[in-house]
């Protein structure tokens, strides 16, 4: 299978790599291959020489991903490590890397004056996947402040593409397909002073209310329209409540933890209890921001 690759990519490929060792919740089954290009010309060359039949999977640090047990068939890509540049364009613009995280954004793009950018630091994982999922907190989200992206496809081409090409909705992207994001450049407002006081404040917030030491995804599920999924899951009755390993935070509901040694399976079946109840007691169908991968086992 990548026979084709060994003369001229650098970057290092893992066989049957354990997805647990990857992902926030500790779970998953073994990606199949797991490629660590050394720079975005590696990549490149990787993708172009790598059979058309043979899947991808892009991932980024895994923050907001359920990894099946079964794995994931063909080859997992972790370019996170070669795309954390972060470079003022101009007076108002950033460009930063798909890997680069989004606190490490907030605080140099308040380093540099530029606002509002503290609501990134609310955000867990990297630029690459607030990209991919339209990620937001405290009134702020992703692509309000996008005013291109470049993406790589499975040929390895790199594009450049403007947000119009996208349709973005509520934690939510739709753009072309077979292509991944590797950089955005982020324009800020003239009129806003962004406050470091306001970020640490949003970061202490989450350390009150989020069970932060524990391996999980962050959010489970979107919030419904003029509601909260945490409301919504505490006043069923499911704080606590578990699956195998599997467990829904004391501290927040919407917050599904990794308890006591969890599969993949646990967690997935907590996800849809959780759903099923909250229909049951209230009438209102949640919808999972977590992005859920791969085989079920064998």
């Amino acid at each position: 299978m990548m026979a084709a690759e060994k003369d001229v990519v650098r970057g290092k490929v893992r066989i049957n790599e354990p997805m647990s060792k990857h992902t926030s919740w500790r779970v998953g089954g073994p990606a199949e291959s797991f490629f660590v290009p050394n720079s975005i010309e590696d990549l490149s060359q990787f993708l172009a020489n790598l059979h058309p039949d043979i899947p991808v999977f892009w991932f980024g640090v895994g923050s907001n991903l359920l990894v099946r047990d079964g794995g994931i068939p063909g080859v997992v890509i972790s370019a996170a490590r070669i795309l954390r540049d972060l470079v003022r364009v101009d007076h108002l613009s950033v460009r930063a890397g798909a890997g680069l995280p989004c606190t490490q954004l907030a605080r140099q793009c308040i380093r540099w004056g530029l606002g509002p950018s503290e609501f990134f630091a609310g955000i867990p994982g990297t630029v690459g996947g607030a990209l991919a999922m339209n990620a937001g907190a405290h009134g702020g989200e992703t692509w309000e402040r996008v005013e291109s992206v470049r993406t790589i496809d499975r040929s390895g081409v790199i594009n450049e593409r403007a947000p119009g090409e996208y349709t973005v909705a509520y934690r939510s992207v739709t753009g072309p397909s077979n292509e991944w994001f590797i950089e955005a450049t982020f324009r800020f407002d003239p009129d806003v002073t962004p406050s470091l006081d306001v970020m640490n404040e949003m970061l202490e917030r989450r350390k009150r209310t989020q069970p932060l030491g524990l391996p999980s995804c962050g959010s489970v599920f979107r919030n419904p329209p003029g509601d909260h999924a945490a409301r919504l899951i505490e006043d069923a009755g499911l704080k606590g409540f578990s699956i195998g390993g599997a467990e829904v935070s004391e501290k927040h509901a919407n917050f599904i933890i990794n308890r006591d040694d969890a599969t993949a399976t646990d967690v997935e079946e907590l996800i849809e209890y959780v759903r099923q109840k909250v229909i049951e007691v209230h009438g209102v169908e949640l919808v999972h921001e977590v992005r859920i991968v791969g085989e079920a086992p064998r």
